[in-house]
């Protein structure tokens, strides 16, 4: 099932299960959504659950969150998460800090979702990852998925959730497929929120990493495996909150730590990680620093040379590793 498909259906189950669950956002509607991820919703649920906005993510943005305060339960498509900068005040100061300053009293159920980070050739206006940013605000939930077990029950679990959930796919994944369960197919499968998972087992060394970062994390792996070195790679699945536990038993085990992620450097996702490794009983346990392997620390460059220099790719976990292992 490829990544699109799994969102998809995701959302037409949780559409058809709950009579409150709406989605809106630019072209979800008639033109099947701008990545296909709503194909055929418009046609099987019409105008009442399928919403076709203006070019306004401010406007949208607060129409959904009024929505969601209201008692519904929207669904929010920002066409890239680069222009959720735009509604940035109502994800935030709308979404995420009403719930709290309304002492419990109105709870805002809403999902934002779209594309997050780099594509390809699409310049820094459409480049960044928002993981860091959304994941530093209290009163979000912030997921972001790797594969399609993830993206289907993740999504899933984000639109039953009572809180307001920031969900940050890849566009580059939409078309990649994986091979799912029995189970994963079931109208009933969530992904539990604040679950991180062992995508590859190893004892030498832990790489921490989210969203297509474990595409670079899992190739460079296989390419260590060959070498004898054995990877264990964690798959985030959730930024806010964080499975802490998951990362601690690892590195206990492996007493190496490289985090990847598409994000800069600064403030990013790898520096939390590390900042709760130092914090925790894993720092006894860590024969090395903890290495970083993220975007480089500029706006994303247009040339595609530049672009791929800009990205984390196999080849720079690989040398994060041997370093960390202090081997050739």
């Amino acid at each position: 099932m490829a990544v699109r498909d799994a969102l998809n259906s995701a959302m037409d189950e949780e559409i058809a299960r709950d009579d409150k669950v709406f989605l809106l956002g630019e072209e979800v509607a008639q033109y099947d959504g701008a990545y296909k991820v709503s194909r055929g919703l418009w046609k099987k649920y019409g105008d009442k659950r399928i919403i076709d906005t203006p070019i306004t993510e401010m406007g949208f943005a607060g129409i959904a969150v009024g929505a969601a305060m209201a008692g519904l339960k929207p669904i929010c498509e920002f066409m890239t998460f680069n222009f959720s900068m735009q509604a940035i005040d109502q994800v935030i100061n709308s979404a995420a800090k009403t719930f709290y300053m309304s002492a419990g009293q109105v709870p805002v159920p809403i999902v934002f979702r779209g594309p997050n980070g780099a594509a390809l050739g699409v310049g820094a206006q459409h480049s960044q990852c928002f993981g860091s940013w959304y994941s530093s605000c209290p009163g979000l939930k912030v997921l972001s998925p790797y594969s399609s077990e993830d993206a289907r029950g993740l999504l899933k679990s984000a639109i039953r959730d009572p809180n307001p959930v920031v969900f940050l796919e890849n566009e580059i994944m939409y078309g990649t497929a994986f091979e799912v369960s029995d189970e994963c197919l079931s109208p009933d499968f969530l992904v539990p929120i604040g679950k991180a998972k062992v995508e590859r087992e190893g004892k030498h060394i832990t790489l921490v990493c989210h969203s297509i970062g474990v595409n670079r994390a899992m190739d460079a792996a296989k390419e260590l495996a060959g070498k004898g070195v054995e990877c264990e790679v964690i798959n985030l699945r959730s930024l806010r909150p964080m499975d802490d536990e998951a990362i601690i038993k690892s590195v206990m085990k492996t007493h190496h730590l490289v985090t990847v992620e598409g994000g800069w450097p600064q403030c990013g996702i790898g520096s939390e990680v590390c900042a709760r490794i130092m914090e925790s009983a894993a720092f006894n346990y860590l024969d090395a620093p903890v290495l970083r392997v993220t975007g480089a620390d500029v706006p994303m460059p247009y040339a595609k040379s530049l672009e791929e220099a800009a990205l984390p790719q196999p080849h720079n976990v690989i040398r994060a590793v041997k370093k960390s292992l202090n081997i050739q």
